[in-house]
Order: C-alpha cells, then sequence, then structure tokens
C-alpha cells in the first residue's frame, strides 16, 4: 500500500482503535475519535464546496482542531497550506493570492484581522477554531455538526499536497510544493531512524505548520505513537508533559533545550522515561547537546532538513553511531554530496567544505508559481541547492558549517557564525547565543555575539572573548559581545541572525 496524506489516520484508526493518538491540554483523542473528526470536517469541508485540487489555509498555533482540519483537507483532495502563525493579515492575504487559497481555517484571535484583508485576496471563507464567531467568519464546531456520510478522496502518492513557504527573511516568501511522498518519506524515515514505535509517546512543542514539527505529527499517526502537543514552547509544560505521560521521546529545536537546561526546576521534574531526545532548526551545539544527554540521561539526535525537502531528510541513528556535532546520515532515498560552490557539477572530497546538496523522493516539486526561482534551486539533474555549507567524513556523516548567505567574511577571511555559536555556548555561564556581523570600517565586516546568561550567572565581555581565544583562531573571535534578555526567534525556536542587529544599543 502507498500512503498518502488522506489515507494514513484511516488506516491507524483501524489498527490502533482505541489507543490514544493525540493529548492536548486536557483533552485526549483515541486514533478513532480523532479519524471520527477528521471524517466530519471534511464532510462540512466538502460542503463548503471544497475539493480536489481547492487550496486550504491553516492559521493558527498548536490546537487538536488544527491537527483535524490537516487530515480532512487531505482527505477531501485539496492542497494544504500550513503557515507561521506569526505571518501578519498582510502576509497572509500575499500567501493566498499567490497560491489561489479559497479557505482559511484560523484560530478565533486572527479573525478580525484576516477581515481586512479578505478583498485584498481570493479568500471565500475564514473558519475560526473557538469563539463565539465572528461577522463574516464560519465557526469550525459548525462545520464539525455535518453529518453527511464521507468517503475520503483517493489521491496520487505523487500528486501536490502541500505548499509551505519558506519563512520570507528576504523578500517575499516562496512556495515549495511537497508531494504525499516527500512528506511522507521524511516522517517515515525519521521514524525508522529514531525507531518511533506505536510503544512510544512523544512530547512536541514545534509548531505543526513547521516542517519539523509537521513530520514529527505525521509520523505518530503513521506508526501509532501517542503524541503529546504544547500549544507554546513553555519549560514547566514540556516538563510536566513528559513526567504526567512518561514520554519516551522529545522533539525541539536548541533553544528549547538551552531554556530547559536553565530552568532552575528542572531538577524537580522525574524525566527518567525518555529514551531520546531530537533536535534540528539550527546546528546543536557538542557542549549543550552532552549537558541535555546528562540532565535527561538519553541520546540526543541531531536532525536536520528545509522546507523544500519536506521536513527532516538526514538525522543521527538511534541504533548507530550518533555523532555529535554532525546532522548525521541521509535519510533511505535520499542522496546527499558536498559541491564545489563555485561549480554545482563537482562532487568534493571528505573533509572539504562545499554546498550541501541532496536529490531523491523528498525533493520539492518546485516553487509554485516561479519557475526561475525553481531553476535556480534545483539542477536539471535533479540535485537541489540547500544553500548550507556542510562536509561529509568518510562514512557519509555531515556536519553543518554554515548557511551560504550567513557568512561573515571579515579582511578577506570566512567566519561561520555556527561555528561561533558552538564554541560561545561552551563557556558554563551562557544560555544561548547568536552570532551576526558588524559593519567595520576596517575588516568591511566584524562578528558580534548576543549572548543571553543562564539565571543567576555572571560573565563579561572579556570572560567570553578570553574564552573564545582559547578555543578559536584569533580571525575568527567576536570583537564585541551584546548580552541580552532574549534572541531574537521564528515560531519553531530558530534564531534569526538577520534580526540580530536590532538588538543592538
Amino acid at each position: 500500500m502507498e500512503w498518502t496524506l488522506g489515507s494514513i489516520l484511516p488506516a491507524a484508526a483501524k489498527r490502533f482503535g482505541t489507543k490514544t493518538a493525540l493529548v492536548f491540554k486536557d483533552r485526549s483523542l483515541s486514533f478513532a475519535e480523532l479519524d471520527q473528526l477528521v471524517s466530519r470536517l471534511a464532510a462540512g469541508l466538502q460542503a463548503l464546496g471544497v475539493g480536489p485540487g481547492d487550496k486550504v489555509t491553516l492559521y493558527s498555533v498548536n490546537r487538536w482542531e488544527w491537527v483535524v482540519s490537516y487530515y480532512a483537507i487531505h482527505q477531501v483532495g485539496a492542497v494544504a497550506i500550513p503557515i507561521n502563525v506569526m505571518l501578519t493579515a498582510e502576509e497572509v492575504a500575499y500567501v493566498a493570492n499567490d497560491s489561489g487559497s479559497r479557505i482559511v481555517l484560523a484560530s478565533f484571535d486572527k479573525g478580525e484581522a484576516l477581515l481586512s484583508v479578505r478583498e485584498k485576496c481570493p479568500i471565500e471563507h475564514i473558519v475560526l477554531f473557538g469563539g463565539a464567531g465572528l461577522p463574516g467568519t464560519q465557526r469550525f464546531e459548525t462545520l464539525l455538526d455535518n453529518t453527511a456520510p464521507f468517503k475520503p478522496v483517493a489521491a496520487d502518492p505523487d500528486a501536490l499536497s502541500t505548499i509551505a513557504y519558506t519563512s520570507g527573511t528576504t523578500g517575499h516568501p516562496k512556495g515549495a510544493m511537497l508531494s504525499h511522498r516527500a512528506i511522507l518519506s521524511s516522517a517515515a524515515g525519521m521514524a525508522l531512524m529514531h525507531v518511533r514505535t506505536e510503544h512510544d509517546t512523544g512530547v512536541t512543542a514545534l509548531p505543526c505548520s513547521h516542517v519539523y514539527g509537521n513530520v514529527t505529527l505525521n509520523g505518530a499517526i503513521m506508526y501509532g505513537m501517542t503524541l503529546v502537543i504544547i500549544q507554546k514552547f513553555n519549560e514547566e509544560e514540556v516538563l510536566n508533559a513528559v513526567q504526567t505521560h512518561k514520554a519516551t521521546i522529545l522533539d525541539g529545536v536548541p533553544t528549547m533545550y538551552m531554556y530547559l537546561l536553565a530552568y532552575p526546576d528542572l531538577h524537580k521534574y522525574d524525566v527518567s522515561s525518555l529514551k531520546r531526545c531530537a533536535v534540528g532548526g539550527q546546528t546543536m551545539p557538542v557542549a549543550k547537546a552532552r549537558a541535555v544527554e546528562e540532565a535527561f540521561g538519553c541520546p540526543m539526535l541531531e536532525v536536520w532538513g528545509m522546507t523544500e525537502l519536506g521536513g527532516v531528510a538526514t538525522t543521527n541513528p538511534f541504533y548507530g553511531e550518533n555523532r555529535h556535532g554532525s546532522i548525521g546520515l541521509g535519510e533511505p532515498g535520499m542522496t546527499f554530496r558536498i559541491a564545489d560552490p563555485e561549480d554545482a557539477s563537482k562532487t568534493l572530497p571528505p573533509g572539504e567544505v562545499g554546498e550541501l546538496m541532496a536529490r531523491g523522493s523528498m525533493v520539492m516539486q518546485g516553487y509554485y508559481g516561479n519557475e526561475k526561482a525553481t531553476r535556480d534551486t534545483i539542477e536539471p539533474d535533479g540535485w537541489l541547492h540547500t544553500g548550507d555549507l556542510g562536509k561529509m567524513d568518510e562514512a557519509g556523516y555531515i556536519y553543518i558549517v554554515d548557511r551560504k548567505k550567513d557568512l561573515i567574511i571579515t579582511g578577506g577571511f570566512n567566519v561561520y557564525p555556527a561555528e561561533l555559536e558552538r564554541v560561545v555556548s561552551g563557556h558554563p555561564a551562557v544560555a544561548m547565543v547568536g552570532v551576526g556581523p558588524k559593519q567595520d570600517d576596517l575588516k568591511g565586516e566584524v562578528a558580534k555575539a548576543y549572548v543571553v546568561l543562564k539565571p543567576g550567572a555572571t560573565a563579561s565581555a572579556d570572560d567570553i572573548l578570553a574564552y573564545c581565544r582559547e578555543h578559536l583562531a584569533a580571525y575568527k573571535v567576536p570583537r564585541s559581545v551584546q548580552f541580552v534578555a532574549d534572541l531574537p526567534k521564528t515560531s519553531s525556536g530558530k534564531i534569526m541572525r538577520r534580526e540580530l542587529k536590532t538588538l543592538d544599543n
């Protein structure tokens, strides 16, 4: 059987029935109950005229309604557009215009803003989760009341399932077109290499709309896991969920783990049920990975992926060598190589730094309505430019050095922020760090470190710089350090390096 995003839940409901599939706050749903809710909503969507090929936007923080909506969209054969909840109404309008989205399912707090841009885009229906209802919108609960019989619409595994918009940090966001196969290959690959099974309970505060959060969800449904979803990351909620549900897997981005490590009450929680922690979104400093393993008593497995690959595409294995500082090995169905940055047709030997390139079942179909960007990103022979600089060792393990566009060139030397962040994170007083460029009359650019200290810890700029000099070549050492209360992050918790300059004092 070839799975699609519309078929995995009905198959799981038949197999796992009354087993708990989803926990959100005080609500638990079995696989059978979740499947019934999805069928009811799918019938409601069909009553609104939503059918195969229609574009449906999801605009909400993590909620059980988000999960029901996501699978209902696919069961009617429509295309899901899960967008970052941090987008403004104007940005949502851009996505709706770019994709031709006819309907938006959103949290109630987004309703008024969506109404203000409705005339600027093709949106016909706004369906809101929760709340008493707003004029010009429909209540999610009303659609769920539909009792019409529903039969899922069959889909081709290679058909378009999702348009995932990039973060849009430069210019307008681009919509990566992803097939059912791409997304489910990612979910299956991560489950295989982490040994995620029906005996596991996972806890995640990753946004469902983010590709990492999305494949975590799909993998849990496919293989019968219980998944506890946190609406928004909070140390107490995450640790309480691990303890209460005896979670065996915790997924997060580096900043989430750094907050947990710095949380003064961490020792009060029983996290002994955890068998592995997974981390992705940005490179995880080796010192912090080891600290997590010591604090949680289980391996930390680093994953890597991107929107254009439908989620997670490489990971360290649960059974096998787990190399800290590496994003691991390619998942089944994917091939990776390190290309010469000046000539993508040339593959570099092990140990040399170049652009990481990917080919296989997870590669996007292209950017929606943007053939030029597609041609710039995917070579004629199928190799996709990831934009990451990396290297590969003899065993095939991949190491990310940095993003090409995050490169700092100081006095003619290349300085990679991720490398500096890994080193600074090793200082015992540092909870988090972001490194960005600072203009310099002499060197063009120099590196500046923005440091968040652990609660109760003290350190001076000289202390941080002295520590860096012990571990870095002189030209790599940051030229300045600024202590800050927090760092600018995306909704998924990734540090936004381009926004660090807004903290300058």
